[in-house]
Order: C-alpha cells, then structure tokens, then sequence
C-alpha cells in the first residue's frame, strides 16, 4: 500500500512578473529575525532573475545545497532570450552568490513558509506570477519518523525492548501514584 504526503508546489508564470520583486522584500522581512523587523532581499529566499533591457524576468525559488559545482554549463535559446543552466538552477553551490545568507555564507533553501496557509511570497504577488498549491500525492517513502520515535528505537536498540517496557511501566506508576 502506498503512502501519501502533503506536496506544497508553487508554480511560476514569468510572462506575468513585470520585476517589483514584492517577493524578495516580503520573504526577506518574513525570515528576519525578529519576524518582520528588517527587509534584506540578499536574504530573501526567492530571487527574482533579471534581464532588464529586455524587459525580463524570471523568480527563482532557492533549492538544496550542493557542496560542488554543477558541470552543465548548457544554453537555452527560449523565446529569442539565450539564458544559461544556472538561470534555472533553484541549488545553493560554490559558483554562485545566490541563496546565501549575507553575513555568514551560510546557505539558504525555500521552507514554503510552513507555518502560514500558503507562503509570504505568492500572498504579497501583486501580478499573480505566484501561484499555491497544495496536494497530496503516493509516495513509497515511509512516512518521516518523530523524534520520539527515533528516541525509542535507540533506546530498544541499546537496551533491548523489554526492559525499556519495564522501565516505562515502573516510572507510570511512579507519575501516576
């Protein structure tokens, strides 16, 4: 039997992104710390790709982190607009300053905003370039283990599991009485 997950997608229609980069400022301001206390777009986790004189442009959502550099160095010729492989790369790598944080180098990744209904970026899209999804698909993948969980089996693994179920007997009796 397959599992299922929730999915958060957010799909981008770049013919309608006229560069405000709303996005970058409302991610930045989000992901501040305090929330909302400094807007930085080098921090934001959206960057908006652009090509100015010819009035382009293209969001990119910041993906893994890749400790090497990619070899694709692949061009694409779409709609008379040349743009490079890394143009459309959503990772965090050596070759780039893209989906760093400024101060430390760290890395940063899109986390979707989970703790909102639908991320900071597609509600403050002032064009609609943003657009959120969210939907359950089948997966194989086991479902993701809590740490309780993860604790327990440690705690069977090292100690065997009866004696973990004896321990946990005496200390319920202990909380209860």
């Amino acid at each position: 039997m397959a599992n299922t997950k929730k999915v958060r997608v957010i799909t981008v229609d770049a013919d309608k992104c006229n560069g405000c980069r709303t996005c970058e400022i409302m991610c930045s301001s989000y992901h501040a710390v305090p929330r909302y206390s400094s807007i930085n777009p080098a921090r934001s986790r959206i960057q908006v790709i652009t090509d100015r004189l010819n009035n382009q442009w293209l969001p990119v959502f910041a993906g893994e982190y890749t400790a090497s550099e990619c070899t694709g160095r692949n061009r694409y010729l779409i709609d008379g607009k040349l743009y490079g492989e890394c143009d459309f790369c959503r990772a965090t790598c050596p070759s780039r300053g893209l989906f760093k944080e400024p101060d430390s180098g760290l890395p940063l990744k899109c986390d979707m905003c989970l703790e909102e209904e639908k991320p900071i970026c597609v509600k403050w899209c002032l064009n609609d370039v943003l657009q959120f999804e969210e939907r359950e698909v089948e997966t194989d993948e086991e479902p993701a283990t809590s740490e309780m969980e993860t604790g327990l089996k440690s705690m069977i693994d090292e100690h065997g599991l009866q004696k973990v179920i004896d321990t946990f007997a005496r200390m319920s009796k202990k909380a209860a009485g």
